[in-house]
């Protein structure tokens, strides 16, 4: 380990003499400064600045700044962002500049109707591959469930991304279990992104800024999953005047509050949401429906301040639950809080740093309230993360970043106490566990020539898995219920395991033409953290674990391949991708696992590999009356588990063959915008019997062929449709109404198929569809401005 960190130390130190060199060879100057939204004053992500005279320039990084650093002279910069108008600005470069810059809106309707916030050729020049980046403007139009607006559900429409089916917690990546996503908030990391047991994700719309999706060519400065990085950051707050917006819905309503609190220089934005089902259901008059309780509701707030040109600070925070109550039989509840506090430091006009320190705790529960039965059973998990990123501009198309940090777990894998007097159980606890985490990055963006663009970067990451805790040795025969053996006892803070990895990355573009290119990107990532989940689909109940002696952290490499083109004048964008994935130490269970508070859960663990491999088809329209997207995924994951299966590869749960979405946008006219929403899906595998016994007058479903996920449920496939009028402005008051419906033609999705025994006749079993959604439905919202 110690030889490991020494070698990334010399190269860091190799790479800061090479930038010494670059910079010292030549005398030049900087223009440098922050983009803004002229009306709002947020930071812009993604504006490109074009040095006309050498058809290069730079980007805007999370936080609205850039840099350039040219040789004297006059140049003509050209500031271009989707859906605002351009700005050209003439300087003399005779010494370093600082151009702060606002951008105005589009003034036309139709030029807001956007895909993206990115250069109108990002999808040819730029080095990523896999990114998808989908502009909230976008998502607000597409149906919505019930007319709830929501971030996780639309990018399900992408390449590459799929989920069970309505009901599952998360999203599924090229392969990758939910748990191999990391999830971000303003850089705080999220265990669980749902409400409502997956029918909605826990970002309030009114409160999200930018949404990225990255599947592939993974930068340096991302680690600790296997599939994907879903980066979500808030709205900053309107620093020039005050504002609000909300909405009332079928299911929720939500209100947004924003504004200045010292114009220019800091604002504030606090957005709140509640669902109302357990309202409605007080007012049925029916003891047996107002009884239960079912809701959700969220709170998200950030404030920042601009100290200075050189410093800014930001402080956000989230705090979220979902609430379920079934009379006295039954409780459960689950929920996140986070929040980060982040400081902007320019050293100077080349230097970028970030410093952020985030807090996540996720923390869920279950429950009998009443009776001889009653308990409750509590568990979660918390982490602290330090972290330091710096970005620096050399010159155009030439940018070095590099950074470190660390994390703090604390895994609680479950406490459970007697709910009264007359309970028939005693208070359990397992043993919290500790991990700590860390990191070291480098990464170098470098345009080579006008052909030719790489980013190539390594991370070295380690873990430790440390005590108070008793550890044990596991045996028994393959792929059956392990026994402990060997306890051996580690007090607090003392290592019990350790592991390291250099994760390298690395993407290329070479230009075919200037409307085409080639892209080639490798990725390796290690993963210290398991979500422990033998459900058809993962659940807000399910057990987070570390990496210990006995579960090894998850290893993944992934190499792609794409082509990428646009057509008519940059309007419409296509690419083809092909990835393949391997997967080591994944992690599986013996038939019948105990997952819950189980001291011995290691012992119903299985570890084996898995492959992933597919095409991924995408076609986008960025402008005009009508636009949209259509993305096609073909593709397979596998896994191989000694014990399970044979030994032979078998598809996973969540695997899904093809995978069709058509997203279509419409402006009929100046008040009326039409949407509509497709997508199909092969059924998931699934283990279906071949036999079955009888058992005292009992009939059971039995595979005799010990086969895993031998069949496939009947294919998914929905039609959303969605219109919106807008309504008469009111001087700052404005509203629309937005109708909704979800599942057009009734279609009843399988969820899952489950067997069971005939009522009417006994000696008989019977295969039973289990939908969560199996009929219309319809809704309307009401949205507000002002």
């Amino acid at each position: 380990m110690n030889r490991k960190i020494l070698l990334t130390g010399r190269l860091l130190t190799l790479c800061l003499l090479l930038i010494s060199t670059l910079v010292n060879a030549q005398a030049s100057y900087s223009v440098n400064g922050y983009i803004t939204d002229a009306s709002t004053g947020e930071g812009l992500i993604g504006v490109t600045v074009v040095v006309k005279e050498l058809e290069k320039g730079a980007t805007t990084n999370p936080y609205g700044y850039y840099s350039i650093t040219l040789p004297a002279g006059e140049y003509t910069l050209v500031y271009s962002y989707i859906g605002f108008e351009e700005k050209t600005i003439s300087l003399d470069l005779t010494e370093s500049r600082t151009l702060n810059v606002a951008l105005a809106e589009q003034t036309t309707e139709l030029a807001e109707v956007v895909i993206s916030d990115t250069p109108i050729d990002e999808n040819v020049q730029s080095t990523d591959m896999g990114v998808n980046k989908v502009d909230m403007k976008t998502i607000s139009r597409m149906p919505a469930l019930l007319g709830e607006v929501d971030v996780v559900r639309s990018i399900q429409l992408l390449p590459g991304v799929s989920s069970v089916g309505e009901g599952a917690s998360g999203f599924n990546v090229r392969g990758g279990g939910v748990d191999q996503n990391l999830v971000l908030l303003d850089e705080a990391p999220v265990y669980n992104s749902s409400h409502l047991f997956g029918l909605f994700s826990v970002f309030n719309p009114d409160a999200v800024k930018d949404v990225e999706l990255i599947k592939g060519g993974i930068p340096a400065v991302y680690g600790g999953r296997l599939s994907s990085i879903l980066d979500v950051r808030m709205k900053e707050g309107n620093t020039q005047r005050f504002t609000g917006n909300g909405g009332i819905g079928t299911v929720s309503s939500r209100l947004t509050l924003e504004g200045p609190i010292i114009k220019d220089k800091a604002s504030f934005i606090v957005a709140g949401r509640r669902s109302y089902a357990d309202l409605l259901l007080k007012l049925t008059g029916d003891e047996d429906l107002s009884d239960n309780t079912l809701y959700f509701y969220d709170l998200s707030a950030k404030g920042n301040y601009r100290i200075n040109d050189k410093n800014t600070v930001f402080l956000s925070g989230y705090f979220g639950r979902d609430v379920s109550k079934f009379s006295d039989e039954f409780a459960f509840d689950w929920g996140n809080a986070t929040g980060t506090v982040r400081w902007n430091h320019l050293f100077n006009e080349r230097w970028f740093a970030n410093f952020t320190f985030a807090y996540s705790d996720y923390k869920y529960s279950l429950g009998i309230p009443e009776g001889a039965q009653a308990f409750d059973w509590d568990a979660g998990i918390i982490n602290y993360n330090a972290k330091a990123d710096f970005n620096y501009f050399i010159k155009p198309g030439n940018t070095f970043n590099f950074g470190f940090n660390a994390i703090h777990y604390e895994f609680k894998p479950g406490l459970i106490q007697p709910g009264s007097g007359n309970s028939i159980f005693n208070r359990l606890e397992l043993d919290s566990q500790y991990a700590v985490e860390g990191a070291v990055y480098a990464d170098h963006e470098w345009e080579v020539n006008d052909r030719i663009s790489l980013r190539y970067g390594l991370r070295l990451s380690h873990f430790r898995y440390l005590g108070p805790q008793t550890v044990y040795a596991y045996e028994g025969e393959t792929g059956e219920r392990k026994e402990p053996v060997d306890a051996e006892t580690f007090t607090s803070g003392e290592t019990i395991e350790d592991y390291s990895y250099l994760e390298p990355r690395f993407s290329m573009r070479y230009e075919l033409n200037g409307v085409s290119s080639l892209k080639l990107s490798y990725n390796r990532m290690a993963q210290y953290i398991h979500l422990i989940s033998s459900s058809t689909a993962a659940s807000p109940l399910d057990i987070w674990s570390p990496s210990t002696r006995n579960i090894k952290p998850g290893i993944a490499h992934q190499v792609a391949a794409g082509y990428f083109r646009n057509l008519q004048e940059n309007t419409i964008e296509t690419s083809a991708e092909v990835f393949y994935k391997t997967l080591e130490n994944q992690v599986d269970y013996v038939d019948g696992a105990d997952l819950l508070l189980n001291e011995f859960l290691e012992g119903d663990l299985l570890y084996g590999r898995g492959r992933a491999y597919g095409l991924e088809l995408y076609a986008r329209k960025k402008e005009g009356r009508l636009n949209g997207w259509v993305s096609y995924t073909l593709s397979r994951s596998e896994r191989q588990v000694d014990g399970i299966n044979n030994d032979e590869w078998y598809a996973v749960k969540y695997d899904r063959t093809h995978v069709l979405n058509v997203v279509g946008l419409y402006d009929l006219n100046d008040r009326w915008n039409l949407s509509a929403n497709f997508a199909y899906a092969t059924g998931v595998a699934t283990t279906f019997p071949n036999a079955r016994f009888v058992w005292d007058g009992i009939t059971a479903p039995h595979n005799t062929e010990q086969k895993r996920n031998n069949y496939r449920i009947p294919p998914y496939h929905r039609l959303d449709l969605s219109a919106t009028l807008k309504g008469r402005s009111r001087g700052r008051f404005s509203h629309e109404w937005v109708f909704s419906v979800y599942n057009v033609y009734g279609r009843r999705n399988p969820f899952t198929i489950y067997f069971q025994q005939n009522e009417d006749m006994p000696q008989n079993t019977e295969a039973v569809r289990l939908s969560i959604f199996g009929t219309i439905l319809p809704s309307v919202t009401f949205n507000f401005k002002f």
